[in-house]
């Protein structure tokens, strides 16, 4: 089985491939996309057997990848989107694996597509993706999270702030625990309430209630004290300084 894997988020594509490996099926990835432009050039020269799609990409709708390309390759969705999202695609015959991956998901649509999806598809993909856009978006309301060998789950009420550290990410909570998550700071600002959370910087995804005090930095920048503290400063990018400010006056 030939199959490609069109994610943006490096650390998720190659957690996917090595997922598909401990399946034990016969399976090659051709290859790992990170953007729609990539995926619609490698789709007009390339064929594969089965395609992972991300439906958040960093340049643009997943979705609009099939607007571009006529797909006859069956699909599997790997999404973030909460319930509402998910009537959609089984309502359209289609499957999808929510992230984090569970490794016996990924095999249960890999059996279902050994089963049902080996000859043309027939999907509607522009019908889905209009499905979705109809919708009012879910935000994410909880996280799993793990300590040593145990997981349990943080509410988003009772998440501090967000900060990236090199290839990893780590939730800190209310309560001045850390615990590293299987998101990037990208796919959080999709999916938690904009109303809540900001991200101000490479680093710093906040809440609102977080903050502690603020103050006035060069170059119209702003500089948070957290709640719990970081030993990492927290300063407002230039880039989203006024945005950041236009969020705090709503």
């Amino acid at each position: 089985m030939k199959v490609i894997i069109i994610e943006d988020e490096i650390h998720a594509a190659e957690k996917l491939h090595r997922q598909l490996i401990r399946t034990g099926k016969n399976i090659e990835v051709l290859t790992k996309i990170e953007s729609v432009k990539s995926a619609v050039s490698w789709l007009k020269e390339n064929n594969a057997d089965l395609i992972f799609l991300d439906i958040h990409l960093g340049d643009s709708d997943g979705f609009k990848i099939f607007k571009q390309v006529d797909i006859k390759t069956p699909v599997i969705f790997t999404t973030a989107y909460d319930q509402y999202a998910i009537e959609a695609f089984k309502l359209n015959s289609v499957d999808y694996l929510l992230k984090p991956v569970n490794q016996r998901d990924l095999e249960k649509a890999l059996e279902k597509y050994e089963e049902m999806y080996r000859t043309n598809s027939g999907i509607d993909y522009g019908r889905i993706s209009e499905l979705l856009q109809n919708k009012t978006p879910e935000y994410q309301k909880r996280f799993i999270v793990y300590s040593g060998d145990k997981i349990k789950t943080i509410e988003k009420e009772q998440v501090a702030y967000f900060l990236a550290e090199g290839k990893y990410c780590y939730l800190h909570s209310n309560d001045n625990h850390q615990y590293l998550i299987d998101f990037t700071l990208d796919r959080l600002e999709k999916v938690l309430d904009p109303d809540n959370f900001f991200r101000i910087n490479r680093q710093f995804l906040i809440n609102i209630k977080s903050i502690n005090q603020m103050h006035s930095y060069p170059k119209g920048r702003v500089k948070i004290d957290l709640f719990p503290p970081n030993k990492k400063e927290a300063i407002v990018s230039i880039e989203r300084a006024s945005q950041f400010k236009k969020w705090l006056n709503k």
